[in-house]
């Protein structure tokens, strides 16, 4: 046997097969530092198995039965119920400004003048030409009395002797003359009738220099300074802004379209502006416009609501974030929105049977699904339910949903009772160590 053993090793040697010292070192090495890792991992997954296996806590709130107000949030501007654009139907240089920002001015007031040379003399040459047409008239209409007359003696004679004289064409030529003549009367008539026209056109012109006010307001805008030019043959020029009635105002809110089906004429609504954060303004809906507007992929509805400003502390293009009171329910079940979102959670707690929880080899080896205790899987994840707490086992309450104000529900159900506490979470009451 030692024959056998030392030519053993003598081949082993010869073939280069015996591990060197450095070698085996190294690999004692290796093997150590694996099963430390294997340790390592092996005490991570006790201790999350330790921590996933504990106790679950659950929050819980309690159920109320109160009044519920359903409302819609929108953003808009303030603006004057009847806003007025004056500008000028003529071209001419600004003479005067009668007014400034904030000016209170009645109807027919003047607030600017264009100067009016050029218009008074058009009118002069207009009034002139309209004297001229008329003495026109007067003289076409001698002409024509006296080829009338003509034309009747011509007659007379032919008739005192039996038609031998004049001559036909003496007639003929006399009754030419009376035609001719009572045609310069007509053109003369439609001349005068054209330079009336013209007269009291310009006249209207000569008027309108005076810029006046077509409502009793304030003045929002002046956009004329003394000596500017006004230039009125394409678009008319607006000179001056004004609002009629600042005590009665606008908000003028854009409306989501999920939101629109539940805002309508007449209901109630609060806005507040940035210039007062601690005040809150009454307000009303007074239309609801059926023109959609599409800003970045949203769709929304301009929506109108009356303001009272006896106080006039709310001035035209005011930012106003509006609440719209939709809906108001009464001595309702109430439930918080948290109720109704809550899943209870899955947990592990049995063991397989291949092999015990609690040993090394069962948490590292794999094995087949474990069986799951507490609350089944909801068959519709449409059904509204809440849970609640029965003997520390969460037990499912179907419910009917009905309003809500996003953090409130109102809710029916038979075996839902005020003071009972719905869960609403899950607490971590573990601690590391």
């Amino acid at each position: 046997m030692k024959k056998t053993d030392s030519r053993s090793e003598d081949a082993v040697e010869a073939l280069g097969l015996q591990p060197r010292p450095s070698s085996l070192a190294r690999f004692k090495r290796q093997l150590f530092w694996g099963l430390a890792l294997i340790v390592v991992l092996a005490a991570g997954a006790l201790w999350k198995s330790s921590r996933s296996n504990g106790p679950i806590s659950y929050q819980t709130q309690q159920v109320q039965r109160g009044d519920l107000t359903v409302s819609v949030s929108a953003t808009g501007t303030l603006q004057p119920t009847n806003q007025v654009d004056v500008g000028s139907e003529i071209s001419g240089t600004i003479k005067s400004v009668a007014v400034d920002y904030n000016h209170r001015v009645s109807q027919g007031q003047v607030l600017a003048l264009i100067d009016t040379s050029r218009l008074e003399a058009q009118v002069r040459q207009t009034a002139a030409s309209l004297e001229a047409a008329r003495a026109k008239v007067l003289q076409c209409r001698a002409t024509v009395t006296e080829t009338r007359a003509q034309l009747a003696r011509l007659r007379e004679v032919q008739k005192a002797s039996n038609g031998k004289v004049p001559s036909k064409t003496d007639l003929d030529s006399a009754q030419a003359a009376l035609d001719r003549a009572l045609a310069d009367e007509a053109n003369a008539g439609a001349t005068v009738s054209q330079a009336a026209a013209t007269l009291e056109a310009q006249r209207i012109d000569l008027a309108k220099a005076a810029i006046r006010s077509p409502i009793n307001g304030i003045v929002l805008k002046r956009a004329v300074e003394p000596g500017q030019t006004v230039a009125a043959s394409f678009q008319t020029p607006v000179l001056f802004t004004l609002a009629e009635d600042l005590t009665q105002m606008e908000l003028h809110v854009d409306v989501d379209e999920a939101d629109v089906g539940k805002v309508l004429q007449g209901q109630a609504a609060t806005f507040t502006v940035a210039a007062y954060p601690d005040r809150s303004f009454p307000a009303q809906v007074t239309q609801v416009r059926f023109g959609s507007k599409t800003v970045s992929g949203v769709v929304t509805y301009e929506t109108v609501l009356k303001v009272q400003n006896k106080e006039l502390l709310l001035r035209p293009g005011m930012t106003g974030t509006a609440t719209v009171t939709v809906q108001q329910l009464h001595d309702v079940l109430l439930v918080p929105n948290a109720a109704l979102r809550f899943k209870p959670p899955q947990t592990a707690t049995t063991a397989t049977p291949e092999q015990p929880s609690g040993s090394l080899l069962g948490k590292l080896m794999p094995h087949p699904p474990r069986q799951q205790s507490g609350p089944p899987a909801d068959t519709d994840e449409r059904e509204a339910r809440v849970w609640i707490l029965q003997d520390n086992r969460l037990q499912k309450i179907p419910v009917t949903a009905g309003a809500t104000n996003g953090s409130m529900t109102a809710v029916s159900s038979a075996a839902l009772k005020p003071g009972m506490r719905v869960v609403v979470d899950t607490l971590d009451t573990k601690k590391s160590p």
